[in-house]
């Protein structure tokens, strides 16, 4: 190993006590921001992808709340009135087999009142990219206020309508179905459209089995499937605590032949002995889909699991492992940083006249003293 002291100018003699302070500052910084890295690094992966806090995925905790969304009116041919706010919501983007989506329209003033709506015409139609052949399906809906088919409360001036892709001319169409909306409050004419996408035969289905095992000092969950199509599937899940708390957010993501498969759903061994759950743990809301390539939408949804699917066994916390999380990637990542901060200590200690080698070098007498 080479002296640090031959490959660095800040131990030369040469350098006057205002280019020293100056270099010495620009190093401080470098080691304060190496620091940082290999900290943050290392605290951000000391659990793996599959099994994370649900803290860091917020936007994913209650997946299947409706998204709602609020803008100016727009009409067909663009014009905006600012002065009427549309208020939407539909329950989900993708869906599959027998599921139902529903729509809402709410109009409202500057001043959040509502605004007299009337639906004039609303046409759900598949649009092109699928693989169907010949005219592309198309059907009216119905939008109402009257607290029934998909409308949460009667006479509160949303209004709402259902489709059943399933139970209607969509029923073998796979691909983007897009709704397009007339209304018109009082005498402004407005235009909204509602996109979803369609999977009309799931390319695999859940046969309600599930257990759980803990397993080299973490909790996994078994979701049993049975595959029709091979592939690679992506399945989400989330972990309450017993106290209905959210807690975790798991994932798989691996490909699956044909047949029956067990899918495991892995909640890491340190998660638990960090974050301390209350037992039994609650898995709700699993969502999963074949990854398609090249192709719009890029996905064959499997119906989800709504809600509270599965109640885990009680354990006590020290059955599980608590390890940090370790892979090659990981190990050479934090090698690298680690690297990083000993090349700014090193320059810091130099230019503070601490040390002009490494310790190694140090011990084999390698090193002379530093200059002041």
């Amino acid at each position: 190993m080479q002296m640090l002291a031959a490959q660095a100018a800040p131990a030369s003699p040469m350098l006057d006590p205002a280019e020293r302070a100056r270099q010495l500052a620009l190093w401080q910084e470098r080691l304060e921001r190496a620091r940082t890295t290999l900290a943050s690094y290392q605290a951000g992966t000391r659990y793996p992808h599959e099994s994370r806090p649900i803290a860091e995925h917020a936007d994913q905790t209650y997946p299947n709340r409706p998204i709602e969304e609020e803008r100016a009116l727009h009409s067909a041919s663009g014009e905006v009135d600012p002065t009427v706010l549309l208020r939407t919501a539909q329950s989900r983007v993708f869906v599959a087999g027998g599921e139902t989506v529903s729509f809402s329209l709410q109009a409202r003033d500057a001043n959040g009142a509502v605004l007299p709506l009337q639906v004039m015409r609303a046409t759900a139609q598949g649009l092109p990219g699928s693989a169907v052949r010949g005219p592309l399906p198309q059907m009216p809906l119905s939008f109402a206020d009257k607290g029934v088919a998909g409308d949460m409360t009667a006479a509160d001036g949303m209004l709402s309508a259902l489709l059943v892709p399933s139970m209607s001319v969509f029923s073998s169409f796979d691909g983007p179905i897009r709704l397009e909306v007339h209304y018109r409050v009082g005498e402004r004419d407005g235009f909204h459209v509602f996109d979803i996408f369609y999977t009309a035969e799931p390319p695999a289905s859940w046969t309600g089995q599930i257990v759980d095992t803990v397993e080299a000092g973490s909790l996994n969950f078994y979701l049993q499937a049975e595959v029709r199509q091979p592939g690679r599937y992506l399945v989400s899940a989330r972990l309450d605590d017993a106290n209905g708390k959210p807690f975790a957010l798991l994932s798989f993501n691996d490909l699956l032949p044909v047949g029956k498969q067990a899918i495991k759903l892995s909640l890491f061994g340190k998660l638990i002995r960090d974050e301390a759950p209350a037992f039994p743990l609650s898995l709700r809301d699993v969502d999963a889909f074949l990854l398609k390539e090249n192709v719009t939408p890029d996905r064959a949804m499997l119906p989800r699991l709504v809600g509270r699917v599965y109640t885990s066994k009680r354990y006590a916390p020290g059955v599980f492992s608590s390890a940090e999380w370790t892979s090659e990637e990981r190990e050479r990542y934090l090698k690298e940083y680690g690297k990083d901060v000993d090349e700014a200590q090193q320059h810091v200690d130099l230019l503070q006249g601490k040390a002009l080698c490494s310790a190694e070098d140090a011990a084999a007498g390698r090193c002379s003293a530093a200059s002041s």
